[in-house]
C-alpha cells in the first residue's frame, strides 16, 4: 500500500510540530550541504515571474544534490488546453516532487489532487507558504516566535494570510493595520487596528509587502491612494520602540517602505530573503523523506 503524500498546498497542511521539526532541519542544513537529495528531481512551473522562489528553490536542489528543472507555463502544454490533472499525472512519473507559482489557489489543490508524489504551493493568490515558513524561521531567530506582529498596508496579501496563520500557532499576538477594504481574507486570530500608529505601538515585529501585487496593476492608483498612510516608515519604528523590519520582497523603496527603514538597522529584509534559501532546503527534505 503507498504511503500518503505529504503535500504543502497551504501553512495549514502542517503542525506546530512539524513546523518545528522543518526549523530544526534548517538549523542542520545551514551548517552542512550533505547531498540528502542525490538524483531527486524538483519540476518548478511558473506562472508568474520570479527572482527569489526561482533562484532559491534550484540552489537549495543544488546544494542537496539534486536537480530542478525550470518549466515556464508558456512553454508547456498547459499553455495549449492539457488540464492540470494530467500535467500532474506525468510530472508524477518524471520527477520526485512539483512546486507551482500560480495565479489561482485551486490550481495548487488540484494539482495536488492528481499528483502522486509531494506537491509545494510558492505562491497563489491566497497563500504563500513558503514565504511564510522563511519569514517566521527569520522571527524565531531573532525575537522568538512570541510577541506582537503588526502587518501594514494589504490585509489581503497572500503572504500575510499565511504567516498569521503561522505565528498564530505559537501564540503570537497578529495584528493587520489596515483599511476595511484590506481586510485578511482568513479565518484567524488577529486584530484589525486601522490606525498604523496605534497598532504599531510595542510591537516586536513590523511587516509590510508590496501595495500592488501581480495581477493587480489596473488598481495602482486607487491602492496607492488607499494605502498611502500604511507606509513602513521611521515614524512608525520609533513608535514600535525597538522592533525588527521585515519585507518578503521585491520592495517598491520610497511607496510601502522607505530605503532608511530598508536599509537601517532593524531591518532583517536581507537574512529574510537568505532564510527562503534555507527553510525550502528544510522543506524539500521534508517531504521528501516524509
Amino acid at each position: 500500500m503507498r504511503q500518503r503524500i505529504k503535500h504543502l498546498t497551504s501553512v495549514d497542511d502542517l503542525s506546530k510540530k512539524e513546523i518545528q521539526t522543518i526549523f530544526s532541519l534548517t538549523d542542520k542544513l545551514k551548517k552542512s550541504n550533505k547531498p540528502v537529495l542525490r538524483d531527486k528531481t524538483l519540476a518548478m512551473i511558473f506562472e508568474k515571474p520570479s527572482t527569489r522562489t526561482r533562484v532559491s528553490f534550484e540552489v537549495a536542489m543544488l546544494q542537496l544534490g539534486g536537480h530542478a528543472i525550470f518549466l515556464n507555463a508558456n512553454d508547456i502544454q498547459l499553455a495549449r488546453g492539457e488540464s492540470i490533472a494530467d500535467t500532474a499525472r506525468v510530472l508524477s512519473r518524471y520527477a520526485d516532487i512539483i512546486m507551482a507559482r500560480v495565479f489561482e489557489h485551486e490550481k495548487i489543490l488540484e494539482m495536488a489532487k492528481y499528483a502522486t508524489v509531494p506537491v509545494v504551493n510558492e505562491l497563489s493568490h491566497l497563500e504563500h507558504p513558503c514565504q511564510a515558513m522563511a519569514d517566521a524561521y527569520t522571527i524565531l531567530k531573532n525575537k522568538g516566535l512570541k510577541g506582537k506582529i503588526v502587518f501594514l498596508g494589504d490585509g489581503t496579501n497572500n503572504t500575510f494570510n499565511s504567516l498569521i496563520r503561522v505565528c498564530q500557532l505559537f501564540g503570537m499576538d497578529n495584528v493587520v493595520s489596515c483599511q476595511p477594504d484590506y481586510k485578511p481574507r482568513i479565518k484567524g486570530k488577529y486584530r484589525v487596528v486601522e490606525n498604523p500608529k496605534t497598532a504599531v505601538m510595542g510591537a516586536d515585529v513590523l511587516y509590510t509587502d508590496t501595495f500592488i501585487s501581480m495581477g493587480e496593476e489596473a488598481e495602482v492608483k486607487k491602492r496607492l491612494s488607499d494605502l498611502r498612510g500604511y507606509q513602513l516608515n521611521s515614524q512608525l519604528v520609533r513608535l514600535a520602540k525597538n522592533p525588527i523590519v521585515m519585507h518578503p520582497l521585491p520592495a517598491h523603496r520610497g511607496v510601502e517602505i522607505t530605503s532608511d527603514v530598508m536599509d537601517g538597522k532593524n531591518s532583517v529584509i536581507f537574512d529574510q530573503a537568505e532564510n527562503r534559501l534555507h527553510v525550502q532546503k528544510a522543506i524539500l527534505y521534508f517531504l521528501l523523506k516524509k
